[in-house]
């Protein structure tokens, strides 16, 4: 029984993890957030709200500096205050940050949001039990060793998910009519748009794949969408 130790306390604590993180998580979104009210975005997210025949798309300000946006586990679209004033400044157009809302809404109807904090969860229990057991046999490193496999695992589940995400995003701008060309551009502004910003997020929703990769890949179902359009 004492070999299996680890291992429920490794189930604990994910479950214990898991429902701590959606309770935070909720809490702050409700605190720090009030609804998006533009009337050009919301022109915008109308025409992609027809397009998924919904009645409308709800999109929150979350009031915090760094450039974001996130898809909550309950299916909330947010938008922090330091991207949507970017907009404001004219840095980032309408139709980009629709781009962004498109892409979350790709999280949402992916089931990334909830799979990602379960696995969130999960991957902290999987950290402590490799730590207790390797602790043991690689001592001094066995918690380092730990720690770089389910960082490496966080890694490439958050990267899957993001390609997915633009790939939903890219489908709804065009079948929208908003096209794939804002999505483009704001990719290519991203990294002067968030260097030296670190922030106040979730931990399981920080990581993204280099921008160049996803251009390509939004660029190849372009290719393959033009053929059938022309």
């Amino acid at each position: 029984m004492l070999k299996f130790t680890p291992l429920l306390l490794a189930i604990l604590y994910a479950l214990a993890m898991y429902h701590f993180s959606a309770w935070r998580t909720r809490r702050e979104l409700d605190a720090r957030s009030t609804e998006l009210a533009d009337p050009t975005l919301k022109t915008l997210t109308d025409r992609m709200a027809k397009a998924l025949d919904l009645p409308r798309i709800r999109v929150n300000i979350y009031e915090i500096d760094p450039v974001n946006g996130l898809a909550a586990p309950d299916g909330r679209i947010f938008i922090t205050r330091g991207f949507f004033r970017k907009y404001q400044q004219g840095e980032v157009t309408a139709e980009e940050l629709a781009s962004v809302i498109a892409h979350e809404l790709g999280h949402v109807a992916l089931g990334h949001s909830r799979r990602r904090m379960i696995d969130f969860s999960g991957q902290n229990a999987i950290r402590v039990a490799l730590a207790t057991v390797l602790g043991r046999f690689l001592p001094g490193i066995g918690v380092w060793l730990a720690n770089m496999l389910t960082s490496m695992l966080a890694a490439h589940l958050s990267r899957s998910d993001e390609y997915e995400a633009d790939a939903y995003a890219s489908a709804l701008l065009h079948k929208s009519g908003i096209g794939i060309a804002p999505q483009k551009s704001l990719f290519e502004k991203l990294e002067a748009l968030t260097r030296s910003r670190a922030g106040a997020v979730p931990a399981w929703l920080m990581s993204h794949p280099k921008t160049a990769d996803r251009i390509k890949a939004i660029e190849a179902l372009e290719n393959r969408w033009t053929p059938q359009d022309a």
